[in-house]
Parts: structure tokens; sequence; C-alpha cells
């Protein structure tokens, strides 16, 4: 609308100068032809906006073509097209269309005046139509700058915007993995070791009943410990930012960590699996990485349990060093896996890895040598083996080594 209304104006004006020009000139057709080239140049300012170099060019031309036949140059349509190039084009079209149109006026002015290129006239002419050129050239460069800072202000906005979304979806992904982890160790944990229980108690429930009641019993301790410890972690989900004190102690309370592994272990014995645990050096003060062991722990003997009931000998070795953290868990079952009782889920050593991954560890698993099983998980042990914000960086897939899954 507005670039309408400004060719529209400019078209009646340049029209009747025209009128007056072509009747001065005393050429028959001097009149049509300028009408016809103010028209021209007012139609032209219809496309200032997409094509500004474009109506800069034609504006020149028509610009020259009146003066040869008027006699006395004038920019016309000029002045807006370079205000044009420089708000809608760039800053440095607009002064290399201000020195075309020098040039331009350098050759068409002596040629008007029939003068030379330094008679004062013709220089004195040159200089008085260059000035509103001039004028409109800074305008629209300081317009056109301050656009241009506008709209990349503007872009860079939707691009952090665009970047925050994809962190918070890739924060969301990296806690659903987490949680998914957690539950995954938590059940799969409570429920092999409940199953085995009771497989054990139905089979020994005639001829030893006493045996039967304390593997029920012992099934009854184990459930209650997975739902009390499933109950903590919901709460811990559903607690409310800033809730403070109010929240239950029994949903605050601390993650198993390195105090609890022993009584893990307890919990796989009571199974009949024949786990000897050993322990050597001082955990880490970082209940994160304590965590981690306790999970990685847990999961090895789930899976020994599940896949490998048979096995004489179950080694548990930790061994904090200052520098890293070994787990290592071993059994020496000769007869290979048997058909689990519960089937897994296959998350379990990939959430192992994930684990070390976390703290720039790695974790490894496979057959031994001469037979049984091997889980392998190092991590650094201290904050100063792993770069700043590791510790709450998701851990990139890709990032985690491959573990051989064939139980």
């Amino acid at each position: 609308m507005v670039d309408g209304i400004i060719a529209f104006l400019y078209a009646w004006a340049a029209i009747a100068a025209s009128a007056v020009s072509g009747s001065r000139s005393g050429l028959p057709a001097a009149g049509v032809v300028l009408v016809v080239l103010a028209l021209l140049m007012g139609a032209t300012l219809m496309l200032r906006r997409v094509r500004p170099v474009s109506v800069l060019a034609v504006s020149g031309a028509c610009a020259a073509a009146s003066a040869l036949i008027t006699g006395t140059f004038d920019f016309g349509a000029m002045p807006l097209a370079l205000y044009a190039v420089a708000v809608h084009g760039s800053t440095r079209r607009a002064w290399i269309g201000l020195g075309g149109a020098s040039l331009l006026a350098g050759v068409v002015v002596p040629l008007t005046t029939g003068s030379g290129p330094l008679d004062l006239t013709a220089t004195t002419m040159l200089v008085v139509n260059l000035i509103p050129l001039l004028i409109a050239t800074l305008i629209g460069t300081n317009v056109g700058g301050r656009k241009r800072y506008v709209e990349a202000l503007q872009d860079l906005a939707v691009q952090l915007a665009r970047e925050r979304d994809q962190q918070a979806r890739l924060a969301t992904a990296a806690e659903r993995t987490r949680i998914a982890r957690e539950i995954h160790d938590i059940v799969a944990h409570g429920i092999t070791v409940m199953v085995t229980l009771a497989d054990g108690a139905a089979a020994s429930a005639v001829a030893r009943p006493e045996l039967a009641r304390d593997a029920m019993r012992e099934v009854a301790e184990t459930g209650r410990t997975s739902l009390s410890e499933m109950r903590r972690m919901l709460g811990v989900l559903a607690e409310e930012p800033g809730a403070g004190d109010a929240t239950l102690p029994s949903l605050r309370a601390p993650q198993p960590g390195h105090a609890d592994l022993p009584a893990l272990v307890d919990s796989f014995r009571s199974t009949g699996l024949p786990v000897r645990f050993t322990s050597t050096g001082g955990p880490p003060d970082d209940p994160g990485r304590q965590l981690a062991v306790f999970r990685v722990v847990q999961e090895s003997l789930t899976n020994v349990l599940r896949y490998a009931p048979n096995a004489d000998r179950v080694e548990v070795r930790v061994d904090h060093r200052p520098e890293r953290i070994t787990v290592e868990v071993t059994d020496d079952d000769l007869t290979g896996p048997v058909v689990p009782p519960v089937p897994g889920s296959g998350r379990g050593l990939v959430g192992v890895a994930e684990r070390m991954a976390v703290y720039g560890g790695t974790a490894t698993a496979g057959r031994r040598e001469g037979g049984g099983w091997r889980v392998l998980a190092t991590m650094p042990s201290g904050l100063h083996d792993v770069r700043p914000g590791d510790e709450s960086r998701p851990a990139d897939p890709t990032d985690i080594p491959r573990v051989q899954e064939d139980r």
C-alpha cells in the first residue's frame, strides 16, 4: 500500500513536470516520451522492496533519457531507489549505486549543458544533483543497518528458542532413560530373587518345610525392600520443588551406596548363590558413583542368578584406587546359560554401560576363557578425572561401548 501511494504520487508529479518540459522542448513527441518515462519510473517504484537494484538501474536510464530530451539533468526517482537499495539491499550496494549515479551524472551533465566536464555550470549542476542522492544513501544505510540489526536479533531469538527446546527434549529423554534404568534395576533384582526363592520353597515344601518357610520369609522381605525402594524413587519423582522438610523422610532417604553392598550380597546368598565379596580401598564421597557401583553389582548378580544359578563360585571385587574404581563380577558356571524363570529385558547390561559412560568410564561383559561369565566396569574415582559438567550431562548413546549380551 505504501509503495503504491509513493509510486502514484511520484508518477503524478513527474507527469505534470514532463508535460511542461515537453512543451518547452519544441519537439512534437517530447511530451509523450517524457510522460512514458515518468510512468515507467513510477511503476518501477512498486518493486523497490523486492528488486531495489533493478529499480535503481531503470531510474538511472530514464533520468538520462529525460535529460537528453529536455537538456536539463534531473535524477528523478533515483534518490528513492538508492534509499531502497540501502534499506532492502545492502550498504555495499547502496554506495556502489551512488558511485554509479555520480558517474552517470558526470557523463550526462556535460552533454546537456554543452560544456566541458570542468565547466563551472556543469560542476554546479552535478553537485546540486548529487546532494539528494548522498542524503538518501546516508539515511538509507542508517535505516537499513537498524533493520538488519533487528532482523539479526529476531533470528538469534528464534535460534535460541530452538536450541532451548532441543535441550529440553534431550533432558527429557535422558531423564526417561535414567528412570527406566533405576526401575529396571530395582524390579529386575527383586523379582528375580523372589522367583528363585519361591521355586526353592516349592521344591522343599514337602521334604523340608522349615526351609520352605525360611525361603518364603526371604521372599516377603525382598518384596518389602523392593517396594520400599520403588516408593522412595516415586516419591523423589513426585516431590515438588521447594517441598522442604514437609516431604516424608522415607521418601528422601539416600540412594543405596557402598555401605549397602554387603546386604545386597547377602540377599543373593540367601537364594543359594555362592557369592564372595571383596572390597579394597575407600569408597568415593560422591553418592552418584557409589550408586553406580551398587547398581553394577546388583545387575551382574541378578544376571548370574537368572542365567547361571548352578555356578559353584561367584566373585564380586570392588577396587577403589585414587584414580579409578574397578568393579568385576565373575562366575565359573561351566554348564552354559539356562532358560531363566524370568525373561530379561535386554536393558540390564546396556544400563551398566550407560552408568559408566556418565562418569567417563567403560563396561564390558562376555564369556571367560575356560567357562563362566565376566562383567568388568571401570570409571574415574574423582571429579578431576571428568570434564566439568559431565556429571549432569546425559550419556550419549553413541559414546557408550557395545556390550556383549549373550545372556
